[in-house]
């Protein structure tokens, strides 16, 4: 056998590999329940955040208020009776046209399948984000994965995306934690709320 004809088969092993993981991939993906949360979940998001650095973790009743307080702009991802993603966000007080996503968190099984922005489509296609026409969220300045998540977001929404800083590391934080940037997309139409 020749040096080529290797190569050529190695290709193809690793072409059947690539696609083999794709379709494992896809089909773990339409596995994924994503559903409002209960207060139930409360003790399993706070853990699940706490595995998900660089975010900041909160006490165990704050995420018990958000899985029901927030439940109708907030979603929790399953897989296999477990939890796998969960995404808090409230309406802005005094906006009724703005959704605020407090965190994104995504467990290591859920990674690779877009888990995140499925979950973000999920909330604005919800009965409560009906007027919702911006969304805003705060992003650390070297959380890549967040900050390409929300443009990827503005692109399929097809809004303008801008940033400015919320908190600041000295003013607000004192020192304590990195500058969050406030990232604020929109106006978007409500059409185009649960494109994929």
């Amino acid at each position: 056998m020749s040096a080529t004809s290797e190569l050529k088969e190695d290709d193809s092993t690793d072409d059947k590999v690539k696609l083999a993981q794709q379709e494992e991939t896809r089909n773990k993906s339409a596995q994924v329940l994503l559903r409002r949360p209960v207060s139930e979940d409360g003790a399993d998001v706070h853990q699940l955040i706490a595995d998900c650095p660089p975010l900041d973790t909160n006490s165990l009743y704050c995420n018990l208020l958000q899985a029901c307080h927030f439940s109708g702009t907030s979603v929790a991802a399953e897989l296999d009776g477990k939890l796998v993603g969960f995404i808090s966000g409230y309406i802005v007080p005094e906006r009724p046209d703005t959704l605020f996503i407090w965190q994104v968190a995504v467990a290591e099984q859920g990674r690779g399948m877009g888990l995140a922005g499925r979950m973000l489509r999920e909330i604005l296609a919800r009965p409560a984000c009906a007027d919702v026409r911006f969304l805003e969220t705060t992003i650390t300045p070297d959380n890549d994965a967040s900050w390409a998540l929300f443009r990827s977001l503005a692109r399929k929404l097809e809004a303008d995306c801008a940033d400015s800083v919320m908190f600041d590391r000295e003013r607000h934080f004192r020192g304590q934690h990195d500058s969050e940037m406030l990232l604020r997309i929109g106006p978007f139409d409500a059409s185009r709320k649960v494109a994929g």
